[in-house]
């Protein structure tokens, strides 16, 4: 034993050094160069920590012999994190997310969630035969994932895609801030003024409350209005108040929540997506569709391309469906903050022909639209994704994502109303009362 420890510290010393060594010679390049050479080592730093503070859990769980040694090596590569915490502080970058404090209690919730994904059985073959012959008849790129909250299991088709969110990612905005919440870092009815330079892009009905004192409302409002109604500038709104979208992406890092990604707000996403560089002029009522028309055609059909092929707000139907499913067993944030999260899901007005569209009344969802820019007669990142609840409260967490599609909205509904008859069914399949409702008609 002791010798395996020695080893174990004798390894993080190494690193510790090593990071030294490479700061000194970054410092030595050009500032803006060094800034993010030191932000990547703060990621890779969390990573290996992280990784290694589960994979700790991981192996305790099948050998109780080996667990002293392990615990060592996570708390090792703890100290690695450290060094780059510090490196990070001198250079002025944001800190990543603190992981150094995490211990293998705090792991636990990651611990158990692969352990569900291990022990869970396979998907309903008939489930997983329907969505692949859905997709397969739509004949567009399309990611679908349905995952059973209480055992685990996920069926998909391109789960592993990743698809442009649009406001599909304002979930992990809402999920962030209610992390802060719980952290007692910021107030669920905290002041919030929203003024001119807070205009975003196409529906942002907050905006049209400021007057020249600007507008005052709370952040609990925002979330709300970015979960209901959609709305871009309330969303924008608190990336600001968080300190902007690297703290999204820390939250998504500690929880453990793999194939999410979210690179900028809505208006530099949706600037990006047309070709533009966002400035704030671009704010005022139909600026930002005016000098969208004015791009060339050719300018708008490579910035659409890029974003396609490599999305800022990608992420994967797997990812999405397994993060929800951990939101709804409480995995995630405290109860409090679960409810809110998931009642005011439940709430939202856009796409009431979508996911929902395909459910009997008896069945409630909670869930999350995507909509993102038309284009050359296609529309990209038509989505829809949540939490459907059936009457004996059984969940399934879903994500239907549309890349980018020609078909009429007819079609595309039915796709995803089609989704959600799928699960009805095997609810139907599976459950004595899903068994029942379905003799009696």
């Amino acid at each position: 034993m002791k010798s395996g420890v020695s080893r174990v510290i004798w390894e993080a010393r190494r690193w510790s050094r090593g990071l030294v060594w490479l700061a000194g010679v970054w410092v030595g390049r050009a500032a803006v160069s060094a800034a993010r050479q030191a932000e990547r080592l703060a990621d890779e730093a969390w990573y290996w920590t992280h990784r290694g503070a589960v994979q700790a859990g991981i192996a305790a769980e099948f050998s109780h012999r080996h667990r002293r040694p392990i615990v060592y090596a996570a708390v090792a590569l703890s100290l690695g994190n450290l060094a780059a915490l510090k490196i990070t502080e001198g250079l002025g970058q944001p800190k990543p997310v603190e992981l150094a404090r995490l211990t293998l209690a705090n792991a636990n919730r990651p611990v158990e969630r692969m352990r569900l994904r291990r022990e869970a059985p396979p998907a309903p073959a008939a489930l997983q035969a329907r969505l692949t012959d859905l997709a397969r008849a739509y004949g567009e790129p399309v990611g679908i994932a349905v995952s059973d909250v209480q055992t685990g299991w996920v069926a998909s088709v391109q789960g592993d895609r990743a698809f442009p969110q649009q406001s599909v990612s304002k979930l992990w905005v809402a999920m962030t801030v209610l992390d802060k919440i719980d952290k007692g870092q910021i107030g669920l009815d905290d002041p919030v003024v929203i003024g001119e330079a807070d205009r975003s892009v196409f529906f942002q009905p907050v905006t049209y409350n400021i007057d020249e004192d600007g507008y005052q409302t709370s952040v609990r409002e925002l979330m709300r209005k970015a979960l209901i109604q959609s709305d871009n500038a309330a969303n924008d709104k608190l990336i600001s108040t968080l300190g902007g979208v690297r703290h999204v992406t820390d939250m998504l890092a500690a929880k453990n929540l793999p194939g999410i990604r979210l690179g900028a707000n809505e208006r530099e996403l949706q600037a990006h997506v047309a070709g533009l560089t966002w400035r704030p002029e671009l704010g005022e009522a139909g600026a930002f569709e005016a000098a969208r028309a004015d791009l060339p055609a050719e300018t708008r059909e490579a910035a659409l391309q890029a974003y396609l092929a490599n999305p800022m707000d990608g992420a994967t139907p797997v990812g999405i469906v397994e993060a929800l499913a951990a939101a709804q067993r409480g995995e995630l944030l405290s109860a409090a903050s679960t409810d809110f999260l998931i009642s005011t899901m439940a709430k939202a007005r856009t796409g009431p022909r979508r996911l929902k569209g395909g459910l009997p009344e008896s069945w409630d969802i909670a869930h999350k639209t995507g909509t993102g820019q038309d284009w050359r007669g296609a529309s990209v990142g038509i989505n829809d994704v949540g939490l459907i609840t059936a009457p004996d409260g059984r969940t399934y967490a879903v994500a239907v994502l549309l890349q980018r599609t020609h078909k009429p909205t007819p079609q595309r509904l039915e796709l995803m109303q089609s989704v959600s008859r799928a699960v009805v069914e095997t609810w139907q399949d599976s459950s004595p009362r899903g068994i029942q409702t379905a003799s009696a008609r």
